[in-house]
């Protein structure tokens, strides 16, 4: 199937780009055809942030928007709050300026998406739901142009059964990846294309559960953010707290993945933060009816690829593009989608046809990021995220040094010290932590997560979680780090087994999230995650 443009990934940039394409061509009388993929079973689907959300990229690309009843910006921030926790206590803080959340709105960013997919499909762009992107389509050149999705109906064994259908090629004049933080696509293009020579990215793994709590603790519009217990000085992160509407709090847990204790479990560290006084108080006689996980980019404007490659760009957290002090991208991504699609028109689909032709790099795309807000906000942010590898109080020394004196023009630039994966210190240099038992009420196991996640694969069919050898586990990874696989997962799918007597690993591939945690911090590199079916992996309502 034939296409002008293939966008891969329903998230705010890959919708902004798609809606401002079709918006320019519509200006000029002219007319290209789109279509994109998601590999959710519908657009939201595997959507999760906390949000605080900037509108003003969104006021640019949709003016209207507040005339719409059914867009889902109803709650505007009202009241920030910084924290500094200990086991016991909450030190109230200045907000920092980043955080400072004026003018902003709270929301669920799927219903957001969903919202834009529907602007989107109105201006005649083709989304497909339930369809992962699994490979690049190249020509003779090594040229991208286009994605194949990938087939249905194999089985564990790697046979077609009964239900077999191949995947498709979409082919087009230009491909747009928008598959968020890590995305495979976009990881075995950057490797492939050399994108990123001279920087490595940097990750954190976001924690959410959305609650229902009493009317009397549910104060729409109000914001917490803190810092402290439970983590340990060495490991950076934090926690969001948003009351939402219909007396909804979205509550969330941050922690880089250069963390070095291997026996450190972020899933446990969240589940210990809601046992704080303070959170404790928040929740009481609350319900938790929503749980999720995901990747998130922290690098930064030092950890940006090259946005172009033979055939096509990339936007939004495929790239990149996510201001670390004011755990906010969403903003970034629908700039990036439309600076992406603005660039795109001018240059390439302004050419006749017939000179278009394959592989052609968009060079006034990088130049207009480099020109736009979103490069100004993230050189100013540059140097808050790498100053916390030297420790808590060092970062926070540093970051109110940069933002309150030099207002982030600070003539020096902090590189990431290392690749999350080789952050891990060996077991044996580390003190081993041990969490409090969960309760079922204010703490719950991963199983009980996962029901709420409506997280489901199809058992028979190849394991998305593939292993380069499937002896490090036991042979690297069980004796040098105690199978730290087991914790890093914030969904319980590496479990250590004993066979014969013999330990072995078990891949609960069926429980994944798809937040793509084990393919960057594994120790060894020793995991990639690829598609599953489409259609499958969690079904987030509102997250």
């Amino acid at each position: 199937m034939q296409y002008d443009v293939v966008i891969v990934g329903a998230g705010p940039a890959g919708l902004a780009a798609a809606i401002r394409l079709k918006q320019r061509a519509l200006t000029a009388n002219s007319d290209i055809s789109i279509c994109l993929v998601e590999k959710a079973a519908e657009v939201g689907g595997h959507i999760l942030s906390g949000a605080a959300f900037e509108p003003a990229a969104l006021t640019e690309l949709i003016p209207d928007w507040r005339d719409d009843d059914t867009c889902p910006l109803k709650v505007p921030i009202v009241c920030d709050r910084f924290y500094y926790l200990t086991r016991r206590h909450a030190l109230r803080l200045p907000v920092p300026p980043p955080m400072n959340n004026h003018g902003n709105y709270t929301l669920s960013l799927a219903n957001l998406c969903r919202w834009l997919a529907s602007k989107a499909e109105a201006l005649g762009v083709e989304i497909y739901p339930g369809f992962a992107a699994s490979e690049l389509v190249t020509d003779n050149k090594n040229h991208v142009i286009g994605i194949k999705t990938g087939a249905m109906g194999i089985d564990k064994a790697g046979n077609k059964t009964d239900s077999f259908q191949d995947g498709v090629e979409l082919l087009a004049k230009q491909t747009i990846l928008a598959e968020g933080a890590h995305g495979s696509l976009t990881k075995s293009l950057i490797a492939t294309y050399n994108l990123r020579p001279n920087s490595h990215q940097t990750y954190a793994l976001g924690l959410k559960e959305l609650w229902e709590v009493a009317p009397a603790q549910h104060k729409p519009g109000t914001v917490w953010h803190t810092i402290g217990w439970p983590l340990p000085t060495d490991t950076y992160g934090g926690s969001f707290v948003y009351h939402q509407d219909n007396n909804q709090v979205a509550l969330g847990f941050v922690v880089g993945l250069d963390y070095p204790n291997p026996s450190f479990s972020p899933y446990d560290a969240f589940q210990q933060f809601k046992t704080h006084p303070k959170v404790r108080a928040l929740l009481d006689g609350g319900k938790r009816v929503a749980y999720g996980a995901r990747a998130l980019n922290e690098g930064g404007w030092q950890s940006l690829p090259k946005l172009t490659f033979p055939g096509g760009v990339l936007i939004g957290c495929a790239a990149g593009f996510l201001n670390v002090p004011k755990i906010k991208g969403s903003h970034l991504a629908l700039r990036s989608g439309m600076i992406a699609a603005d660039s795109l028109f001018d240059e390439y689909f302004s050419l006749p046809a017939k000179v278009q032709g394959n592989g052609y790099e968009c060079a006034r795309y990088p130049d207009a990021i480099a020109r736009s807000s979103v490069a100004r906000e993230l050189k100013k942010a540059r140097n808050i995220r790498p100053a916390f590898a030297y420790g808590l109080w060092f970062g926070l020394l540093h970051a109110a040094i940069d933002t309150y004196i030099l207002r982030g023009r600070a003539p020096w630039s902090l590189k990431h010290k290392t690749p999350d994966h080789l952050s891990l210190k060996k077991q044996k240099d580390c003190k081993k932590i041990k969490y409090p038992r969960y309760d079922g009420k204010l703490t719950f196991d991963k199983p009980s997560s996962l029901y709420l996640s409506g997280t489901n694969h199809q058992d028979n069919q190849p394991c998305h979680l593939q292993l380069a050898n499937s002896d490090t586990p036991i042979t690297t990874n069980l004796p040098d780090y105690d199978a730290p696989e087991q914790r890093y997962c914030p969904a319980g799918v590496y479990e250590i087994i004993h066979v014969n007597d013999k330990p072995a690993l078990q891949i609960n591939a069926q429980n994944c999230l798809h937040c793509k945690t084990c393919d960057i911090k594994d120790p060894t590199q020793n995991i990639t995650w690829v598609p599953p079916q489409g259609g499958e992996g969690p079904k987030y309502p509102n997250m």
